[in-house]
């Protein structure tokens, strides 16, 4: 796959469909690759009219790792955010936005239509605000605001998530199948197969669990949102699980409070995933926010 030079880093990034189609960027969440936005969805936005990248954020797959940083320490991050103190992180959201913003000036795109998942939602959040000239839309996924107030995800959830993961191969596929099953849509069926082969193809291709530390250093980091949220003007649409243990639909739902104007999608069923059961449904709402915003 190719990769550019931008904003000071090397990113790997992947296109599909006709370059001289609106371009629609998808950002992905905190530890995952681009591969998360997999194959068939990617195809899916393109024959639907759009030039879709997908990209490794720093510190996941084959972008650079800031191995130099070292391993934070969760713990005293959250304390530090909890008690209101500055959080030390090797880079900040804000620089991850700028990394997108890069990769766009390295392709020749001057705008684009962004769509994040989680701390990918997040990352497009920063992207509308930081750089709203460079932005056509904005879909934001099972992400949230960083409001304090907001509920928290369910324990079983969390630990799942942050647990640290095995580094054999085997046992890191096990570890992560039932990271998927806890957090898992449970309005659809658990798609054991799907897991078992992302997760293999994920290890082989990039197994760097401590790049997700720090990106969720960067997270905690990003504080509460709100303020500069409320500023966004571009389109919005917020899509969110009704079912969702790690981040609540509250989220969603402040997300599309705070933002004027943006549309709240709920997906009955689903969890803190995107199962093939919500695919078509998720394209199609992308696809008619994106297009709508083209003409």
């Amino acid at each position: 796959m190719p990769h550019v030079a931008a904003n000071g880093i090397q990113i790997e990034y992947e296109t599909f469909g006709d370059r001289s189609f609106p371009a629609l960027l998808l950002i992905a969440g905190c530890g995952a690759q681009m591969i998360f936005w997999e194959v068939e969805f990617c195809e899916s936005l393109a024959k639907n009219g759009f030039f879709v990248i997908r990209f490794d954020n720093r510190d996941s797959g084959l972008s650079t790792k800031f191995d130099e940083a070292g391993i934070p320490d969760m713990m005293a991050a959250v304390k530090a955010a909890m008690e209101g103190r500055t959080v030390e992180s090797a880079y900040s959201l804000d620089d991850m936005a700028d990394d997108a913003i890069g990769l766009l000036d390295a392709l020749g795109i001057g705008k684009a239509h962004v769509c994040g998942a989680s701390m990918g939602g997040m990352i497009a959040q920063v992207i509308s605000y930081r750089h709203p000239d460079r932005v056509r839309s904005l879909t934001s996924i099972m992400s949230t605001t960083g409001n304090p107030g907001l509920p928290q995800g369910k324990p079983e959830a969390i630990a799942a998530v942050v647990a640290p993961a095995p580094v054999e191969r085997e046992a890191y596929v096990e570890h992560n199948v039932n990271v998927w099953r806890r957090i898992w849509s449970p309005g659809f069926p658990f798609e054991e197969e799907r897991a078992r082969t992302f997760l293999e193809k994920s290890y082989d291709r990039s197994c760097y669990p401590q790049g997700m530390a720090r990106q969720n250093t960067a997270v905690i980091a990003g504080g509460d949102r709100r303020p500069s949220l409320s500023s966004v003007k571009v389109p919005t649409l917020v899509i969110h699980g009704a079912d969702d243990p790690l981040i609540p639909v509250e989220g969603g739902k402040d997300t599309a409070r705070v933002i004027p104007g943006a549309r709240l999608l709920i997906v009955n069923g689903m969890g803190h995933d995107m199962p093939k059961g919500v695919w078509a449904e998720i394209a199609e709402a992308i696809s008619q926010h994106s297009t709508q915003t083209s003409r």
